[in-house]
C-alpha cells in the first residue's frame, strides 16, 4: 500500500468512527431524551449498558427499537449527502427542502421526533416567503451542532472550516452562540481526522467555538468556549479529588455536568456538556457516551456529538463492533459510502 493509500485509509476510518460515533451516541440517547436523571435512574441505572428500546412513556420516542437513531444522524446524513452532491457546498433552499421532506418522512413513519425549535422556526419563515438570509437569525439551539460533523470530516483544519460551517448553518442557526457550538464540533471532528488527539481536539474545538461567535448575529449566551475550557482545565482534578474522598465520582460527575453546564437543547450548555463528557473519559469512548446519554436532557444529541468527536479521534475501533453492528442492522444507513464521499472532498481541497 503506497504512503497515499495509507493515509486515505486512515482517513476513512476516522470518518467512520466519527459518522458511527455519532450515531451510536444517538441512537444510547433515543430513550433517554427530553427525560430528567431521576427518570433515567429508576428505568435503566446510574450509567446505560447499552442500547436500550424507548419505553411507552418516552414522549419523543416511545416503542422505538434498541439501536435505532433520531434527528440527529438523520440530519447529518441529509447534509452529508448534500456536501457530497454539490461538491462541498451546501444549497440553503435545497438544505431546506430536504429538512421538509425529512420531517414529512418522520411523520409518516409515525415519529414524534421531529425538527428542532430553530429549524422549524426557519424553514417555516422560509416558506412563507422570508429571505434566505434573514430566516436563521434566531437560532440558537443546538441543531447545528447536532449534524455538522460532515462539514468537519469534509473540511480539513484552516481558515475555510468556520466558512464551511456558517455556509451549512446559516439557514437555520445565524446566530453567534449557535455557530460557537457547530464550529466546535467541526474543528474538534476536523482535528481528529488530521491525526489530533482527544486533547488536541477540545483545543481545536475551544479554537473554533472563538471564531464561531464572531459570526452570525449576536445574542446574549454563555460563552461556549469559555465553558470547554473550564470542563478541560477542572474537570479532570474534580474527579480526581471526589475519588479521594470516596465520594460516587459517576453521580459527582453527573451533577456537575447538569448543574453547574446544563443539558438542555441550548448551544451553550449541551454542547459544551457533551465535551465534559470527552474530556470525563478521553481514553473510553464507550464509557463516555453513555454517560452523556445518561446525564438527562438533550441525552441524544449531547451523546452523538461527544461520540462524533471521540470516533474522528481515535478511529472505528473506537466503538464496540456490536454496536456498530447494531447501528447497521436497524437503521441501514449509508454511512461507509458517505464517509468514502466526505473523505474525497476533504482530500481534493
Amino acid at each position: 500500500m503506497s504512503g497515499t493509500e495509507a493515509g486515505l485509509a486512515g482517513l476513512e476510518d476516522r470518518a467512520l468512527g466519527a459518522l458511527y460515533g455519532l450515531a451510536i451516541g444517538d441512537a444510547l440517547g433515543m430513550p433517554t431524551q427530553s427525560r430528567p436523571r431521576g427518570w433515567i435512574v429508576e428505568r435503566f441505572g446510574q450509567l446505560l449498558e447499552g442500547f436500550c428500546d424507548g419505553p411507552p412513556d418516552q414522549p419523543l420516542a416511545p416503542g422505538r427499537p434498541a439501536g435505532a437513531v433520531t434527528d440527529d444522524t438523520e440530519q447529518a446524513v441529509l447534509l452529508a449527502q448534500l456536501l457530497i452532491d454539490g461538491g462541498g457546498v451546501v444549497d440553503p433552499a435545497e438544505l431546506a427542502r430536504q429538512l421538509v421532506a425529512w420531517e414529512d418522512s418522520m411523520r409518516r413513519r409515525g415519529s414524534l421526533d421531529l425538527l428542532g425549535p430553530s429549524t422549524k422556526r426557519a424553514v417555516a419563515d422560509l416558506q412563507a416567503g422570508a429571505p434566505l438570509d434573514r430566516v436563521g437569525l434566531e437560532g440558537t439551539t443546538n441543531g447545528a451542532a447536532m449534524r455538522i460533523t460532515p462539514v468537519g470530516i469534509a473540511v480539513p483544519p484552516g481558515p475555510g472550516l468556520i466558512q464551511a460551517v456558517v455556509a451549512a448553518s446559516r439557514l437555520t442557526h445565524g446566530t453567534s452562540v449557535a455557530l460557537a457550538g457547530a464550529g466546535a464540533v467541526a474543528a474538534a471532528v476536523s482535528c481528529g481526522l488530521a491525526g489530533g488527539s482527544v486533547a488536541g481536539a477540545i483545543e481545536a474545538a475551544v479554537a473554533g467555538a472563538r471564531e464561531g461567535v464572531t459570526q452570525g448575529r449576536w445574542v446574549a449566551a454563555g460563552d461556549v468556549a469559555s465553558r470547554i475550557e473550564l470542563a478541560q482545565a477542572h474537570l479532570p482534578l474534580y474527579m480526581r479529588r471526589q475519588a479521594e474522598k470516596g465520594a460516587d465520582v459517576l453521580e459527582k460527575l453527573v451533577w456537575v455536568i447538569g448543574e453547574a453546564v446544563g443539558t438542555s437543547v441550548a448551544s451553550q450548555e449541551s454542547v459544551p456538556a457533551a465535551f465534559a463528557c470527552v474530556v470525563a473519559y478521553p481514553d473510553d469512548p464507550w464509557r463516555a457516551v453513555r454517560l452523556a446519554a445518561s446525564l438527562g436532557g438533550d441525552t441524544d444529541t449531547m451523546a452523538a456529538m461527544a461520540g462524533a468527536v471521540l470516533g474522528a479521534c481515535l478511529g472505528l475501533a473506537a466503538w464496540p463492533a456490536a454496536a456498530v453492528d447494531a447501528i447497521d442492522r436497524v437503521n441501514g444507513l449509508p454511512l461507509r459510502d458517505l464517509a468514502a464521499g466526505l473523505v474525497a472532498l476533504r482530500v481534493g481541497r
